[in-house]
């Protein structure tokens, strides 16, 4: 089972988090918008596309740090854009020198442009070169049972498996792989990508995941800000149904009120 109790906190490399929702920092109109929508998640984990987002490389462009300080928020670097193990551990190492040795990382190696689905073969490759080399990974992974506990066994500190293919909003698709991963893990699971509103993010969390990482389903919304509060509720009422275990499915009606003992009966 996932190392998380019943009633403790998140816990990723040792250090504690409140909330359960990590935030991604792209596709928003502004650095203001990224500002606000992130502070309105309540997410305390930021992801960071190195590759792709300016924290300090590009000292004339306007920094995303300006609005996500270090001081508040654990940055989580992440590989986004990166197809294969060169250029992921490249990028991991890069973030580790303009954080100041900051060893939290992200590692996801696509396997296409199309789909931007892993590449579990390189992802795995990636990961063993990662850990070897001091880094805390964060893994972002397909719904395969074996895979996830491969990338466990490998190091990981946390396996993220896909949702559903990044940015698609389809949510969970094949939750009964997520419910494998998750009854057979020792670090926690966090579904990554593919979630669309916050129906789908509870789900996750129905499911018994450690929390849910997300960036297109709060950015793309119509009001993202909004959306950003909306997903912080439900990551908390999620974790909340999860804990307190549903009723059994039945296929009959069964009265709310029992009938047993009353005048009619």
């Amino acid at each position: 089972m996932s190392t998380q109790t019943a009633d403790s906190p998140l816990k990723i490399a040792d250090k504690i988090y409140n909330s359960r929702l990590l935030v991604g920092t792209g596709k928003y109109k502004d650095l203001e918008e990224t500002g606000q929508a992130i502070a309105a998640s309540g997410a305390e984990i930021v992801t960071v596309a190195i590759r792709r987002t300016n924290i300090g490389q590009n000292p004339d462009e306007p920094n995303l740090l300006d609005v996500i300080s270090p001081d508040k928020y654990t940055i989580l670097p992440n590989t986004a854009g990166c197809y294969n193990v060169e250029d992921a551990v490249r990028t991991c190492r890069l973030a580790r020198e303009l954080l100041d040795g900051h060893k939290l990382v992200k590692l996801e190696v696509l396997g296409d442009q199309k789909t931007l689905y892993p590449n579990v073969t390189q992802t795995l490759e990636a990961a063993e070169i990662l850990v070897k080399d001091g880094f805390d990974v964060m893994v972002y992974t397909s719904d395969d049972p074996l895979i996830a506990k491969q990338l466990e066994e490998i190091g990981c500190v946390s396996v993220m498996p896909l949702a559903a293919p990044i940015g698609s909003g389809l949510g969970v698709r094949n939750p009964y792989n997520i419910i494998e991963i998750i009854e057979n893990a020792n670090v926690p699971i966090l579904v990554d990508a593919g979630v669309g509103t916050a129906s789908d993010a509870a789900i996750a969390m129905e499911l018994g995941c450690d929390g849910v990482l997300m960036n297109t389903a709060i950015a793309a919304a119509k009001n993202p800000i909004l959306m950003a509060s909306a997903m912080r509720k439900a990551i908390e009422a999620g974790r909340e149904a999860f804990l307190a275990g549903r009723m059994p499915r039945k296929r009959y009606a069964s009265a709310s009120s029992p009938i047993d003992g009353t005048f009619f009966s």
